[in-house]
């Protein structure tokens, strides 16, 4: 989960066989014409991320639609990444498939989030998956990669925080050049969105169900650039064609305050507004948050505020997908229109106490000011969060991690849930 994720597992390596030599090589002169190239086959890898992911939501109010949602799935998470020819202008190829089989009976429970859910049969499907392509060239520190991408950008972040991972298709291009700045550029023309098998245009999230008028793409660039060891500056630009612009800033200090202190300061500025036909309308956002962390030995305490500043919500792309550069990015998002919102937050890694693997997180955010509309009075919500994840260190279970995420929701108008996620996660890493 994007703010819950629980640790890659990995198998200990194994010697590589002749066979499983062969198979490795047969397989990727079936992706790609250049696996004659020493480098492409040597260095390429095979893992097979498992996550077996339980969520129940309960409804607490007086006419919630539902009184209770939720599922029990297996999903698979097949990725292939190859190395790259020899040669000043390297070329590699990379393959993924992602599927996820329902395990519940899921009848009559409606939409989970998780997996599609088909209105005809009033229940989940049973199963659903996809699979992509990613074309990738390399030049000395810059790459150009055309396909699938998951990014971690401040216009476009992927979504992991249920079963299947979110993708976005499309071209990008990185470049590390000059030391200290990472510049990147590129478009996404599609999404394949956490609960849909399918790939389709990117359009503005409203509401479940709401309207969708699709973008021919998003257009992005931005870089990061290290000032030095404890400052750091992100700028990217966004532009969802025809739906919306938005500019992203933020600037990162690392302290040593002395005798085991750290701070960590994380400062972030959004500005959003309506780009071309504006087929959503008027869009006008602005937002500002600031996030600090107080660190010593295992212990962690933080304090965040957050505010949002105009007549819309926060512009957020179809199948909900997250914006965790919003320093209060939760369950609840805190992204509606006017609303501020502030968190306390406490993490402790266990590996202070000598049980390296098991952390800890628990945070509060309370949100207000929520403009509901004309002749409505404003509206407040509130999250509480508890999270406990556990990684196997060594062992022959070493890498299998467990987590649990339990989230209580309070709003001054609507229905509260309690929900509660577990999860337990295993990379096998086939060579």
């Amino acid at each position: 989960m994007a703010a819950t994720a629980t640790h890659p597992i990995a198998r200990p390596p194994l010697a590589p066989s002749r066979s499983s030599a062969l198979t490795r090589a047969s397989l990727l002169l079936l992706l790609c014409p250049l696996a004659a190239q020493a480098d492409l086959i040597g260095d390429s890898q095979l893992n097979l991320g498992l996550r077996n992911f339980y969520i129940d939501r309960d409804f607490r109010g007086d006419d919630p639609a539902r009184s209770r949602v939720g599922s029990w799935t297996q999903g698979f998470d097949l990725r292939l990444q190859s190395g790259y020819t020899e040669g000043p202008l390297q070329f590699g190829l990379d393959a993924s498939a992602q599927y996820a089989y329902r395990l519940d009976g899921g009848g009559g429970r409606g939409p989970d989030t998780i997996i599609p859910y088909d209105a005809s049969r009033g229940e989940q499907v049973r199963d659903y998956g996809r699979a992509a392509l990613t074309a990738k060239v390399r030049y000395s520190k810059t790459e150009l990669t055309v396909g699938e991408h998951r990014p971690r950008l401040p216009v476009a972040f992927f979504d992991d925080s249920r079963q299947l991972a979110s993708t976005y298709h499309g071209v990008q291009i990185t470049s590390q050049e000059i030391d200290g700045l990472s510049l990147t550029a590129g478009r996404f023309s599609e999404i394949a969105t956490r609960e849909s098998s399918n790939h389709e245009k990117l359009y503005l999230f409203t509401r479940p169900g709401g309207p969708r008028r699709p973008s021919d793409g998003l257009n992005f660039a931005g870089g990061s650039y290290a000032f030095g060891p404890s400052l750091s500056a992100t700028y990217f630009y966004g532009q969802l064609e025809d739906i919306y612009q938005q500019h992203y800033l933020g600037l990162a200090h690392n302290t040593a305050l002395g005798g085991g202190y750290s701070l960590k300061t994380d400062l972030r500025y959004y500005h959003n507004r309506e780009d071309g036909e504006a087929l959503y309308g008027e869009i006008d956002n602005r937002s500002y948050g600031l996030l600090s962390a107080l660190k010593k030995g295992g212990h962690s305490f933080s304090l965040g505020y957050q505010r949002m500043l105009g007549d819309s919500n926060f512009p957020l792309l179809n199948g909900y997908t997250p914006q965790p550069h919003l320093v209060n990015w939760s369950a609840l998002a805190f992204y509606r229109a006017n609303e501020s919102s502030w968190q306390v937050r406490y993490d402790y890694d266990f590996a202070a106490q000598g049980i390296p693997g098991l952390q800890l997180m628990t945070r509060y955010i309370r949100g207000s000011g929520i403009d509901r509309g004309p002749g409505l009075s404003s509206t407040g919500e509130s999250e509480r969060d508890f999270v406990l994840g556990y990684v196997v260190q060594d062992g022959p279970l070493k890498g299998l991690g467990f987590n649990w995420m339990n989230i209580d929701a309070k709003f001054r108008h609507g229905n509260d849930f309690n929900e509660n996620r577990l999860a337990a996660t295993y990379t096998w890493k086939i060579w």
